[in-house]
């Protein structure tokens, strides 16, 4: 009889915690949407803060997320726990910080989220429980009709800097330009595309873009960087045009315009006095040259998307005759530099092959710099070495 009664005791004894013994508030988990407008954009950031609250003992824990249908989503950061004291009992919080990105209008539903818990019962027994918070729903509204790229950020802040002074240039010298654009409350696939820059007087090579995103309490933070190589033309000045850059302001509900400004790209004087002044042209000559140049601008196109296609900033810039090795050659021989057209003519070499006539005229010069040979003809030799070259 003592070991029946022994056995009955033991049965019931609870082994662990059930539905029926969480009482309300014990586990609690909310989502709630931070204050916004009424009728958000499509593409427009929604903020919402998960958070929980146990006052029961927890093992371990796993959040099972929605499928959030028609958002694009991210979250921002770690799960965030802390303890704290309610009523004078501790609670230990859960938060969790996510941006959506809706993307279509109408009724939108931000889904039950699941906290499958483990929890710590009586005589350390483990016990699996669920809790799950209330489903939502937002209206989300068509974007406006704009021109353009549609980009819905909280801030923007763009810079533009210039790797050296870029009207202060030496002659055959390229200057690099990087334009950084930072956008709060946006991911970054939804920033615009890099932009085109256009100068007529300046052959320009776009650099691959680069992405990134920060993350912070007040949403991911989407930063773009964009780089061009700038190199004037002759005449050795040019004006890169402005770039227009169009948001919409989601703090004052408006469409704003950045303007970076146009900006003179030239080379320094003491380096333009270097230039050999060209001959005035007569009527002849001047339709010669303008024929010439109608040539070479097919040409540099037709050379600047081959070497595109390539994808070789050298061959595009060998074709336009804009090459620095090319450009160092010609200012070697304008200036009577018989040493420094002979480190040009060997770095074009190691590139491209010379011909007899080029190796000729290379071993003449060779001859007046080593073996004290009579002076040479520096123009004619860049002449000849570059015409035998293989292009």
């Amino acid at each position: 009889m003592r070991w029946l009664l022994l056995v009955l005791v033991v049965i019931a004894v609870p082994n662990g915690i059930h539905a029926q013994d969480v009482k309300p508030g014990d586990l609690q988990l909310t989502v709630r949407v931070e204050e916004g407008p009424a009728v958000p954009y499509v593409g427009e950031m929604v903020l919402i803060t998960l958070e929980g609250t146990f006052r029961l003992p927890i093992i371990r824990e796993t959040m099972i997320q929605p499928d959030l249908d028609g958002f694009s989503w991210m979250q921002l950061g770690t799960d965030y726990w802390s303890d704290q004291r309610v009523d004078g009992y501790p609670v230990k919080v859960f938060r969790r910080r996510m941006a959506l990105f809706p993307e279509r209008a109408g009724t939108l539903e931000i889904g039950a989220f699941t906290h499958r818990l483990t929890l710590l019962g009586p005589h350390n027994k483990w016990v699996d429980h669920d809790i799950r918070s209330d489903p939502i729903r937002i209206e989300i509204a068509p974007k406006p009709a704009v021109d353009g790229w549609w980009l819905p950020v909280r801030q923007l802040r763009i810079s533009d800097d210039w790797s050296n002074a870029p009207d202060q240039l030496g002659e055959g010298e390229g200057v690099l330009r990087m334009i950084r654009v930072e956008a709060l409350g946006i991911s970054p696939d939804l920033l615009p595309p890099m932009p085109e820059m256009k100068s007529p007087g300046a052959v320009i090579f776009p650099h691959p873009e680069k992405r990134l995103v920060d993350l912070s309490s007040k949403g991911p933070i989407a930063v773009a960087f964009w780089r061009w190589t700038v190199m004037p033309q002759t005449p050795p000045s040019a004006i890169v045009e402005p770039i227009e850059i169009s948001y919409f302001d989601t703090v004052a509900r408006e469409m704003r315009v950045v303007t970076i400004s146009p900006q003179r790209v030239a080379v320094r004087g003491e380096a333009m006095a270097d230039l050999a002044a060209p001959p005035p042209p007569g009527r002849a000559r001047g339709g010669l040259m303008l024929g010439m140049l109608g040539v070479g601008v097919l040409l540099g196109l037709g050379g600047l998307l081959i070497g595109r296609g390539l994808g070789r900033r050298e061959d595009i810039l060998w074709r336009l005759g804009l090459h620095p090795d090319q450009r160092a050659l010609a200012r070697a021989a304008r200036r009577g530099d018989a040493p420094g057209a002979w480190r040009a003519a060997q770095r074009i070499r190691m590139r491209h092959a010379a011909g007899t006539e080029g190796t000729s005229a290379l071993r003449a010069l060779e001859a007046v710099l080593f073996g004290g040979g009579a002076k040479t003809d520096l123009r004619g030799f860049r002449r000849r070495f570059l015409g035998s070259l293989d292009s």
